[in-house]
Order: C-alpha cells, then sequence, then structure tokens
C-alpha cells in the first residue's frame, strides 16, 4: 500500500483548519494543521521532506502566508503551494510573487481545491 498524500494546512481561523482537516482526512489524506507560518515552519523544519502539499492563508499573524511560502520554495523543494485570500487582488499579487503554485479566493469551494491539490501532487483516484 502506497503511502498517502500529505498536506499541511496553514489558518488562524480554527474552523477553517478544522473545516479542511476534516474534509481532506475523509478522503484519505493525511492532514496536520498550523495556526500560524511559524507554527508551519516548525512543523516543517521538523519533517523536511514528509509533506506533498502546503495550503496556507495569505493573511496570518507571525509569518505571513506569503513569507511562509518564500520560505518553503527556497527549503522544500518538493512542497507544492496553494495559497488562499479572502482580500481581493492585492494578496493574490503576492502570493504570485512568492511563487504560490496556485491562488485561491475565499470562500473555498473544498472540492475545486481538492482537484487543484489532487493536480499539483499528481494524486491517483481511489
Amino acid at each position: 500500500m502506497s503511502n498517502p498524500d500529505r498536506l499541511l494546512i496553514v489558518d488562524d481561523n480554527e474552523d477553517i483548519l478544522s473545516t479542511f482537516y476534516e474534509f481532506f482526512n475523509s478522503l484519505g489524506y493525511e492532514v496536520k494543521t498550523a495556526a500560524d507560518g511559524f507554527d508551519a515552519l516548525k512543523i516543517l523544519r521538523e519533517k523536511p521532506d514528509y509533506f506533498d502539499c502546503l495550503i496556507t492563508d495569505l493573511v496570518m499573524p507571525n509569518i505571513s502566508g506569503v513569507g511562509l511560502i518564500s520560505i518553503v520554495k527556497n527549503e522544500f523543494h518538493n512542497i507544492k503551494t496553494i495559497a488562499m485570500t479572502g482580500y481581493g487582488g492585492h494578496p493574490g499579487a503576492l502570493a504570485s510573487e512568492a511563487r504560490a503554485d496556485i491562488v485561491i479566493f475565499k470562500p473555498v469551494d473544498l472540492f475545486k481545491i481538492e482537484r487543484k491539490v489532487a493536480e499539483l501532487i499528481g494524486r491517483k483516484e481511489n
């Protein structure tokens, strides 16, 4: 049996974190969550080759999603990144600048974001 696809989901909104956790977990992903970029980096550095995809909010305390994506792109070359934002074009432009693989605007459609994750990491249909 192959390893499950592993996601790290970062958002300072607990409701969003738990919704994403439940949703992706129910689809067979292994999911870890972090409440901000600082916690996310700690998790990533403890398990550098562990995660397949990072899904992060852009506007967060401590380390923003833009900062997090920039660090991930420099330190963890194999991790695909999806940026989520509820704010118009500016954070979206920043996410592109930070080289996020995909930028998604909130409110997000969970099935749409799952399709994007599957495309990015080459997930096979169950």
